[in-house]
């Protein structure tokens, strides 16, 4: 199974994107911030993460 070129590239720059969020995260767990503000940018992470992998799901369902 083949996954299209628009869509790795598509799912190459939400990846990129996550990879962004993620080393916020550890700035914020480094800096000492608020627990409640470092789970809210988990769940951003994790949202994006799965949006990534259902556009692959998707194209291989194609």
């Amino acid at each position: 199974m083949q996954i299209e070129t628009d869509t790795v590239a598509q799912v190459t720059k939400r990846l990129r994107r996550a990879e962004g969020q993620i080393r916020g995260v550890i700035a914020m767990l480094e800096s000492g911030r608020d627990c409640a503000e470092v789970v809210t940018q988990l769940a951003a992470v994790s949202r994006a993460l799965d949006r990534a992998g259902f556009a692959v799901i998707a194209s291989g369902l194609e």
